[in-house]
């Protein structure tokens, strides 16, 4: 017998096909300013990410994790990661877009910018293809400077996508990961033990042979990995292949796939390097500087990431907001949620912004100012937009209730895939006192961009009073201004945020993220009442459905 035994009522429905692009002014308006020329092409990925198959594929990556098949039924080594059909479809997806080497394949004005935010669109739908796409990014502006480069750029370059386990030359394109963290150091890299031997006489783009483990191995299937071990002259940086030249393995053998929290869809390994051949990259000795200038890239990326997040974490609130009826009236209507709602708007534009600045900066390479703000902003933006973007998507999933925590609707894999922007590419701490160092070691840069931050906050009283008042902090001892280091991020990032606002979000919005974030009401959701909480600023969120 069949029982009916209530109807089903006041629940959200499933949210339908729509555009992650032509639905956020942010995107669209920024874009507009300064990458118009890819306008129709961002559109188009943003029709083909929002649809309701997609997210659906992304549930389906996140819940068949890869799989590694170290031996074939013949008991050959093989060390093969199998990924689901649907990983394989974004990553696909991804590079027909050219998030992995569009704006070093073809330069041009905004070319960073556009990239950006077709990476804040993927995000929303499915993460863990981002990882090996950011590796291959940003290890390209490294080996371009390599004279063996043009053996392996069209494959860098290229848009056709090829998960097949093979040498290069049969190949379609390739992918490239990044090896630094031991079990000892974590980000104390200086610490590392992983050895190189040269094979003769050792010196840029010569063999060494490695010897030693990595705890995490980025995107282990990838096709090479820049490494970082330990050769006679010091931390150098290797291009360590998956194959050789000879159509062998390389000695790389993998050891097992983390289980992690979230990220689940990509994989990462433990792996042991047992006289593996790597091609020292740059000088040797300097493998730190290299690599650390390749986190410059993928720091960005976690900031456009942990925006990404936020973002779509938003989208379900609100449309659950406006659909949900509580004591007799929608949930967008009462109140105390709309003062939560409007700091959730705050929060994620903010993000949005600070990330399509700090993309801005990388179309300006060459520019000393855009320098100043790769340098000294992105890592207080890794740091503060990663934080709370782990605390605001815990706030979207509030706003669902008992559906948000459940494992069937997308928050709970949003919230499960926040942290690891904060973790990966070094951790809160290690962000703040790369600030610092960066202030320090790199005073004339530190003038130009103060001087930039000062000029946005000339007329705005609230912000020259947190300015001045951050110079005075950034006098005060070594010891001193180390242990106030995650105040000083936290300052720069709202500072920068609030011109950010001033200058390319309505007025009211503006003024309400000063008003809250430089009123020391504290930093939970919702705390700021008022008249700000008005329709329009909704309807700018997310107007994508009623």
């Amino acid at each position: 017998m069949v029982w009916t035994t209530h109807e089903v009522i006041n629940q959200t429905p499933e949210l339908g096909d729509y555009n992650l692009y032509s639905t956020d002014p942010v995107l669209k308006e920024w874009v507009a300013k300064s990458a118009g020329q890819y306008d129709a092409t961002l559109f188009h990925y943003g029709e083909r990410l929002g649809r309701r198959a997609g997210f659906a594929l992304a549930h389906d990556a996140d819940r068949h994790p890869p799989r590694l098949e170290t031996h074939d039924p013949r008991g050959n080594r093989v060390d093969r990661i199998h990924f689901h059909p649907a990983w394989h479809r974004f990553m696909r997806m991804a590079f027909l877009q050219g998030m992995h080497s569009g704006p070093w394949a073809a330069p041009a004005k905004g070319a960073h910018v556009a990239r950006a935010v077709a990476y804040l669109m993927h995000g929303q739908v499915e993460a863990g293809s981002l990882c090996p796409t950011t590796m291959t990014y940003a290890a390209v502006p490294i080996l371009a400077r390599e004279p063996w480069f043009d053996s392996i750029a069209p494959l860098l370059y290229s848009t056709r996508y090829d998960e097949r386990d093979l040498p290069l030359p049969e190949k379609t394109c390739m992918m490239v990961g990044m090896g630094l963290t031991e079990k000892q150091g974590g980000s104390d890299l200086r610490s590392n033990l992983t050895q190189a031997e040269p094979v003769a006489e050792g010196g840029c783009g010569e063999r060494y042979r490695l010897r030693g483990h990595k705890w995490f191995l980025s995107s282990p299937s990838s096709d090479a990995h820049l490494v970082l071990a330990r050769s006679p002259a010091g931390l150098s940086c290797f291009y360590v292949p998956r194959w050789l030249e000879d159509g062998g393995r390389n000695a790389v053998m993998v050891m097992r796939l983390k289980d992690k929290l979230g990220n689940r869809s990509n994989a990462s390994a433990e792996v042991e390097f047992q006289d593996a051949s790597g091609v020292l990259v740059g000088e040797e000795g300097r493998g730190l500087s290299i690599l650390l200038e390749m986190a410059s890239y993928t720091r960005l990326d976690c900031v456009l990431g942990s925006a990404a997040l936020l973002r779509q974490a938003l989208v379900r609130a609100m449309r659950h907001a406006r659909h949900r009826v509580a004591f007799g009236q929608t949930l967008i209507g009462q109140p105390l949620m709309q003062s939560v709602l409007m700091d959730l708007c705050l929060e994620s534009e903010a993000a949005t912004l600070l990330a399509l600045r700090l993309a801005q900066a990388c179309d300006g390479a060459d520019d000393p100012l855009e320098q100043a703000y790769r340098r000294i902003l992105t890592p207080a933006a890794k740091f503060w937009v990663c934080k709370r973007g782990v605390e605001a998507i815990a706030e979207c999933m509030e706003v669902l209730g008992g559906n948000g925590y459940m494992e069937e609707g997308p928050l709970a894999r949003l919230y499960r895939e926040a942290p690891v922007n904060s973790i990966w590419e070094g951790s809160g701490n290690v962000m703040c006192l790369d600030v610092l160092r960066a202030i320090r070691r790199e005073p004339e840069s530190a003038a130009l961009f103060f001087g930039d931050l000062e000029a946005a906050c000339a007329q705005d009283d609230p912000l020259r009073s947190r300015l001045q008042a951050l110079r005075v902090l950034l006098g005060a001892s070594r010891i001193d201004l180390e242990a106030a280091a995650r105040h000083v991020a936290e300052e720069i990032v709202l500072l920068v945020q609030a011109g950010l606002m001033r200058r390319h979000s309505p007025e009211t919005l503006a003024e309400a993220f000063v008003q809250s974030r430089f009123s020391g009401s504290g930093r939970v959701y919702g705390l700021v009442s008022g008249p700000n909480a008005l329709n329009s600023m909704f309807e700018r969120a997310w107007g994508g459905d009623s």
